[in-house]
């Protein structure tokens, strides 16, 4: 088992971080070692969900917090300190950092996208584009995939959408109202939750879809480490 920290040095405008082991060089953006010993490792990256607070806590009420700091008399802000974000200035402003190699005009390079990688074929889905498109049958890889968006807490999550070697093919549930929180797939009629795609009604209740890795990330980023990266709306999805 390794453990890691950060370097202090960047590539691509990616944190690099090292191991405490043997002081190999690792991006964080795609978790490959870079230098070292490990050189050419490449760790085994697990799906997760960026996502509110708020919509996290719903879905997973059992959840440990990590570094969680309660209120006390000396701490009176507690947790509250974690919600500063040092880097607002940054999304705020035109400079994409250090080290790019490429330009890609195909999105502002500050527009965020989930990007995926499925049998080394990679494809990027706009945040903006999503907001309109808030389920997406795609294929991706040789796989057949689902991208869901919910719009009140920006989250964005992906998965397979085959099922005992079917795939079903998903609609938004219109009478959820904004939040959209629920779907339904054509080939049962079975009721999902968007952000988990997990079945609550219908014949696959209980059924759970497996989810994709996937990166939160700026285009220019995205773009610069998948060069041939696809986007959705331009040929891709349904």
């Amino acid at each position: 088992m390794l453990t890691f920290g950060v370097s202090g040095k960047l590539t691509l405008s990616a944190m690099i971080m090292y191991d405490h082991q043997t002081e190999s060089l690792w991006t964080h953006f795609t978790g490959e070692a870079i230098t070292g010993e490990y050189l050419g490792t490449q760790l085994e990256i697990l799906p997760a969900m960026q996502t509110t607070w708020g919509h996290w806590r719903d879905l997973h009420p059992d959840s440990k917090v990590l570094a969680w700091r309660p209120p006390t008399e000396e701490d009176p802000a507690g947790a509250l300190a974690f919600t500063y974000d040092p880097y607002l200035g940054y999304y705020a402003s035109g400079w994409s950092g250090y080290g790019r190699v490429r330009e890609d005009d195909r999105l502002d390079q500050k527009d965020f996208v989930l990007g995926l990688v499925v049998n080394d074929k990679s494809m990027a889905y706009a945040f903006n584009d999503l907001v309109e498109h808030p389920v997406v049958n795609d294929s991706l890889g040789g796989r057949d995939i689902l991208v869901t968006y919910e719009p009140v807490s920006d989250t964005a999550t992906a998965f397979i959408r085959e099922v005992a070697g079917r795939s079903l093919t998903f609609d938004l549930l219109e009478e959820e109202g904004a939040e959209g929180l629920a779907m339904v797939d054509r080939e049962t009629g079975s009721r999902w939750l968007l952000l988990t795609a997990e079945a609550v009604e219908g014949p696959l209740q209980g059924t759970r879809l497996e989810q994709l890795p996937a990166n939160y990330s700026f285009w220019f980023a995205w773009a610069d480490w998948n060069p041939t990266t696809g986007l959705f709306l331009e040929g891709a999805g349904s």
